[in-house]
């Protein structure tokens, strides 16, 4: 059965059945365009606080790395983090005297970035987990570039721990072929 009504020069017609379903519709597309930008929104001011509070990490930095479960004692190593402007953190990783790695943080749209320029590939990831709190910041891996087989070593997950405004530890998950490691660096800030 079909019922019309007039509003002045327009004409509704509805089934009572297809209003029903078209009311149910409308409310779900309500509920999903309502909670998706308060979660987007919260994300992006996460990321952003996040990437604020890298930028104060500017300046030189000392400590060690060490290759977990290899038995090797820890090996001296620098850092230097710089901001190129507000758009992005460079972090560079020094050992002997020379630049060895360098972590690019950056924000794309809403997320928190991080490419690591390795010794031969340009692994890409994403922030997955951030407390701000507690000084997490979890990276968690997307994809990377110039890897020369599917099978050579590449980072595949970063887990940075900002204990206090001078000391901060960087965990590198790497992964090759059926093998992984785990490289563990902690640094005190020396100058700003």
């Amino acid at each position: 059965m079909i019922n019309q009504v007039a509003l002045n020069t327009v004409r509704i017609v509805r089934r009572s059945a297809s209003v029903r379903v078209m009311g149910q519709i409308l409310l779900l597309a309500v509920v999903v365009c309502s909670s998706t930008p308060g979660r987007s929104e919260a994300q992006e001011g996460a990321n952003a606080a996040a990437l604020t509070q890298l930028r104060g990490l500017a300046g030189e930095w000392e400590g060690t790395y060490l290759w977990l479960g290899t038995g090797t004692p820890p090996e001296k190593l620098s850092a230097r983090y710089s901001e190129t402007g507000k758009a992005a953190v460079v972090e560079t990783l020094i050992q002997g005297g020379k630049p060895s790695m360098t972590s690019v943080y950056h924000l794309d749209g809403a997320d928190l970035r991080l490419t690591h320029f390795c010794v031969m590939n340009q692994p890409r990831l994403k922030a997955s987990h951030i407390d701000l709190a507690k000084g997490i910041l979890d990276f968690d891996f997307v994809d990377v570039t110039n890897l020369p087989s599917p099978n050579a070593p590449h980072v595949n997950g970063v887990a940075l721990r900002l204990l206090a405004a001078d000391h901060i530890t960087i965990t590198f998950s790497v992964e090759g072929g059926d093998k992984s490691r785990t490289e563990f660096i902690d640094l005190k800030r020396v100058a700003k």
